[in-house]
């Protein structure tokens, strides 16, 4: 009995190495690689597109010498429709975005209201189109840019004083190219590699200016008015970046 059981030990022992040999090895299987992160880059060159809705309030004051009538003559609301297009140049440095810009817009800004000092007469307002000249600070998140801006302003204006019971105009100043400063704010998203969408909104601080009005048929002045004015103009944009797609981080 004894003899047996040592027997069977060792033919257990023997048999246990050869048996672990023959088993398949383990296959190795490689770590997949560290996904690699691909953040947006704003810096660059860009040019776009925008559209949208501005107002002007306009105030108007004759301060005309005797024999005509001086005080306040009213205000109101030149508002209508605008589109134009920027180019600029932006760079980031980690979150933050610093940016240079010009923009141009047509505009079709009108209004009009009776004066309070000439019954039977409108004083009308029409600016026809403005510029801006701005520099701009932002905060990224990736593909999302908050911005502040700010810097010049300039529009061109029309002003006119209208019979209301004719129609006829009695009264034009000629065009005004009108200086002044802007700021404003906007939300932009990054879409695309090098496509971007965003909403803008401005204020401009337009000085005021005296004007001079002329009969257009006889030539005389038949009224001087102070103007005051400021502007709100609310547009969509779109831009296309040259450059890459963004910035590789691992």
């Amino acid at each position: 009995m004894k003899k047996f059981l040592l027997g069977t030990v060792a033919l257990i022992a023997f048999a246990a190495p050869a048996a672990a040999a023959d088993l398949a090895a383990r296959p190795y299987t490689k770590a997949p690689p560290a996904p690699i992160a691909v953040v947006y880059d704003w810096s660059g060159f860009y040019i776009g597109a925008n559209g949208g809705w501005g107002t002007s309030r306009k105030c108007w004051d004759s301060v005309s010498p005797t024999p005509f009538l001086i005080g306040h003559e009213g205000c109101h609301d030149a508002d209508g429709g605008t589109a134009g297009g920027q180019l600029g140049y932006r760079w980031q440095a980690s979150s933050w975005v610093f940016g240079l810009e010009a923009q141009g817009n047509w505009a079709d800004f009108r209004g009009s209201n009776e004066s309070i000092l000439f019954p039977g007469f409108a004083n009308e307002s029409k600016i026809d189109a403005f510029g801006l000249f701005t520099g701009q600070v932002g905060w990224a998140a990736n593909n999302v840019l908050f911005y502040v801006k700010g810097g010049a302003a300039v529009t061109a204006d029309r002003f006119r004083i209208r019979d209301i019971p004719t129609g006829a105009i009695i009264g034009t100043t000629g065009d005004d190219t009108r200086w002044g400063a802007s700021v404003g704010a906007g939300l932009e998203f990054g879409f695309a590699p090098n496509w971007s969408a965003g909403i803008e909104y401005n204020h401009l601080f337009m000085q005021d200016r005296t004007h001079t009005f002329v009969d257009p048929v006889v030539g005389g002045v038949v009224g001087v008015d102070r103007i005051r004015q400021d502007v709100d103009v609310v547009t969509a944009r779109i831009n296309y970046r040259f450059g890459g797609p963004g910035i590789t981080r691992y």
